[in-house]
């Protein structure tokens, strides 16, 4: 009987990390940001982290015409790059219970680089926290799942 129970428990202990494995990249798809210059961003897992980057903006185009470019950078060399295309989240963990933690999340209006969090409430709903120092000190989005 003991035996029985070890070997079950086993299983489920077993089938509980692949579950949680399938889980982490929940997060990977398109999404769509809110505020006054809605984008899409595409989350990307590169081995064991996840990033994402800019692929649509529902206004690509600055007031000459041109195509948006990171304007706004603190690095002067990379003001020319475009917006389209730009990695704004790095380097985040799946941490096993519905959150992506220790990455970075850019923000090319303002040039700045938080500390940031995701996660999902479910799964059209992600919630993401960027602060400064600890997460008591920063905002929330919620962006929605594109299909």
């Amino acid at each position: 009987m003991r035996a029985k129970i070890f070997i079950a428990l086993m299983l489920l202990s077993f089938s509980s990390k692949l579950i949680a494995q399938t889980k982490a990249d929940d997060i990977m798809g398109t999404w769509l940001t809110t505020g006054k210059e809605p984008a899409k961003i595409q989350i990307y897992k590169k081995g064991e982290m996840y990033n994402g980057k800019i692929i649509w903006l529902q206004n690509p185009t600055d007031e000459a015409g041109k195509a948006k470019t990171d304007i706004n950078n603190p690095d002067k060399t990379k003001r020319s790059n475009s917006v389209i295309g730009m990695i704004i989240l790095t380097n985040f963990k799946f941490n096993g219970d519905d959150e992506w933690r220790g990455g970075d999340i850019y923000d090319p209006e303002s040039g700045n680089t938080y500390s940031s969090y995701i996660y999902l409430r479910d799964q059209t709903t992600l919630k993401v926290r960027g602060f400064v120092g600890i997460s008591l000190f920063g905002r929330t989005e919620t962006w929605s799942r594109v299909n």
